[in-house]
Parts: C-alpha cells; sequence; structure tokens
C-alpha cells in the first residue's frame, strides 16, 4: 500500500505539458483566399483569437500586395490590433525593405522564410535559395540590432511541389545556417501537406543537431490527412510550438493543390485530451472558425466546428 501511496503523490507533483499554439490564420490563411478581407476584418479577426487566449499570432506580411493582394495594409492592421501583455505579434518579411516595415509597424517578433528548394523559392519569393539565405544575414542582424527577435520557417522541407522529395540535409544545412545567423527560432514546414510522422522525428533530430538551442516549432498542412498526427508526434519529441489557422483554412498561392494548414480548435481537442495546456479556449476558436467561414462564405475545413467537442457541452 506504501508503494500505492507513493505513486500517487508522484503524479501530483508532475509538471502538466503545455504546448504554445502560434495562431497564423491571420497571415498564412487568408493569403490564400479569393475573398480579400478588409484591415478591420482581419483586426477582428486577430482580436477574436487574443480573446480566445492565444498569445503568439502571426498577424501580418510586408510582402509586396501586388503579388499576394490579400496582406495589402499591414500597416493598418498592427495599428489596430488588441496591445495586452503576453501577446507578441509576428510579421513574415522577406527582403530589408520588409523589415524596415515590419520595424515601423512596431511588430513584436519577425519571421523569415527560407525555402529549402530553388523552384520554389525562385516562384514564391523571387530569389534563389542562396539569395534568400545571404539575404536572411542581413535581415537577422538588423533586427538583432534593433531588440527584434527573429525566427526562420524552412518552407517544402518534407517536400516540394517542383522538385520532389527533399534532401532532409538540406533543411538541416539551411538550419544551421539561421542558427549560426542568432535565429530566435526554427520552424520546419510542411507547406504542401506531404509529411508523415517518420520524418518529423528525423527533421527533429536533424535540426537539433544543427542548431543546438535554438526552439523549434513546426508548421502543419492538412493536404494528405497526416496533419495532426505529424503534431502529435512533434509534441511527443518535446516540440513545444506548433502553428495552426483557425477554421483550417490557408495554403499557398504559390504551391499546386496545397489546402489548409491544421484547424487551430481541431488541433486544440487533440492536445487537451491529450492532457497537454494550451491556455486557449477550444469553443472560443471553434465559434471564431464558423464566424470565419461566413465571412468569406465556404464551409470552414475545421471538424470541430461540425462535430462538436467531447464530451458534449
Amino acid at each position: 500500500m506504501q508503494y500505492s501511496h507513493n505513486r500517487v503523490e508522484t503524479r501530483k507533483v508532475e509538471a502538466k505539458l503545455h504546448t504554445t499554439v502560434l495562431e497564423v490564420g491571420p497571415r498564412d490563411r487568408l493569403q490564400n483566399e479569393d475573398r480579400v478581407l478588409a484591415p478591420d476584418e482581419r483586426i477582428t479577426f486577430i482580436a477574436r483569437c487574443v480573446d480566445a487566449g492565444a498569445r503568439r499570432i502571426e498577424a501580418v506580411s510586408f510582402v509586396n500586395p501586388k503579388r499576394v493582394p490579400q496582406m495589402a495594409g499591414a500597416e493598418e492592421v498592427m495599428a489596430g490590433v488588441p496591445r495586452r501583455d503576453g501577446v507578441s505579434y509576428s510579421g513574415l518579411v522577406l527582403n530589408r525593405r520588409g523589415l524596415d516595415r515590419a520595424l515601423d509597424a512596431g511588430v513584436d517578433e519577425v519571421n523569415v522564410v527560407l525555402v529549402a528548394s530553388d523552384t520554389f523559392s525562385v516562384r514564391n519569393q523571387g530569389s534563389t535559395m542562396t539569395e534568400m539565405l545571404d539575404a536572411w544575414d542581413g535581415i537577422a542582424a538588423a533586427a538583432h540590432d534593433a531588440g527584434v527577435p527573429a525566427g526562420v520557417t524552412i518552407a517544402v522541407a518534407f517536400g516540394c511541389p517542383f522538385e520532389g522529395e527533399t534532401p532532409p540535409e538540406r533543411v538541416a544545412e539551411i538550419a544551421r545556417r539561421a542558427h549560426a545567423a542568432g535565429a530566435s527560432e526554427i520552424a520546419i514546414a510542411d507547406t504542401i501537406g506531404v509529411g508523415v510522422p517518420a520524418q518529423v522525428r528525423d527533421l527533429t533530430a536533424r535540426v537539433r543537431e544543427a542548431a543546438p538551442g535554438t526552439p523549434l516549432r513546426f508548421h502543419f498542412h492538412n493536404t494528405r490527412n497526416t496533419g495532426y498526427a505529424n503534431a502529435l508526434t512533434a509534441v511527443d519529441l518535446g516540440v513545444t510550438t506548433l502553428d495552426a489557422s483557425t477554421g483550417g483554412f490557408g495554403g499557398c498561392p504559390f504551391a499546386p493543390a496545397a489546402t489548409g494548414n491544421i484547424a487551430t480548435e481541431d488541433l486544440l481537442y487533440a492536445l487537451h485530451r491529450s492532457g497537454v495546456e494550451t491556455g486557449i479556449d477550444m469553443a472560443a476558436v471553434t465559434e471564431t472558425g464558423t464566424w470565419l467561414a461566413g465571412l468569406l462564405g465556404k464551409p470552414a475545413p475545421a471538424l470541430l466546428g461540425r462535430a462538436g467537442g467531447h464530451p458534449p457541452r
């Protein structure tokens, strides 16, 4: 009986697992939609995310609006987002001009996309991998001087729609270069949703070796219905930050057939039922997903809005 009592006491003092869900809907989701949301609608979307408990939000993209018109008005959006303690807003930048805009707009962190395939990099960003790595070095130094964390997302890390399989050694080398320039965080992105858990395990090990001590994040799309399995695998490996998009909308305008990000509400269901805390209200996110679907005039890919949680409320 003494042994049983000790086991109970041990369980009581175990630290609960916590995962940060970075809400990427306002940027990665909206950039692929036919209906362009006005800045005030995007501000409302972001405010709803904050009210639901999201504390890291990729709010805007400082790219050429002629290439991605859905992201126009980034400065106006940043001027209107709610500023609360503990809430961090990030902006996507691809060059020094974008960084200057982001800093002037008052972002809390910047995210730079480095693509692990030349063909996709040129189509997506108009620059080769080498050119983007060189640009990254300058962006990282300037962001550091400004006191703003600069992280990297390695796109098409699991596979490219034009070149096929992405060599994992290339992903590790990009991570090594990002780490050398002082990346605050490295995100590994399955941009087109081809990854499986075995790749998550492999890339996690490689990137941790290439960039020791740099926080790791994952970004999954659910194109082939493996996104949630991949996310839970990452959590099992000790990854504590995952990207997700309310409603499960999203995609990339330069990636043929790519579908949405894993849905924030569906990810929350999987995490919460697995005993992982996030600090985000699943019901509130689900309501926002339904609201967003109404704005866009299309059903949300997320399933929780249709099936509901469990047990039923």
